[in-house]
């Protein structure tokens, strides 16, 4: 079974990113928090299930590979 998580950037400042998050690419249900120093993501709604793990982990990833906090992006597997 395919799984698809899409995510865009809200809101950033010196120390959070803000995410919106969903398994659909066109709403997004969810966000997360990112916290730039510990590069640790927190559920806004307290759910910490397999879609937050899979957006919050690509999210990182994206950021080790370019430098920067993604604008958006999407995770397939």
């Amino acid at each position: 079974m395919a799984s698809l998580v899409c995510f865009r950037k809200v809101s950033e400042d010196p120390y959070v990113v803000g995410y919106e998050f969903g398994d659909d690419p066109y709403v997004f249900s969810r966000r997360l928090t990112m916290k730039k120093d510990l590069h640790r993501a927190v559920a806004d709604d307290g759910v910490v299930d397999y879609t937050f793990l899979k957006a919050s982990r690509k999210i990182n990833a994206m950021r080790a590979e370019s430098g920067e906090w993604p604008e958006r992006g999407m995770s397939i597997s």
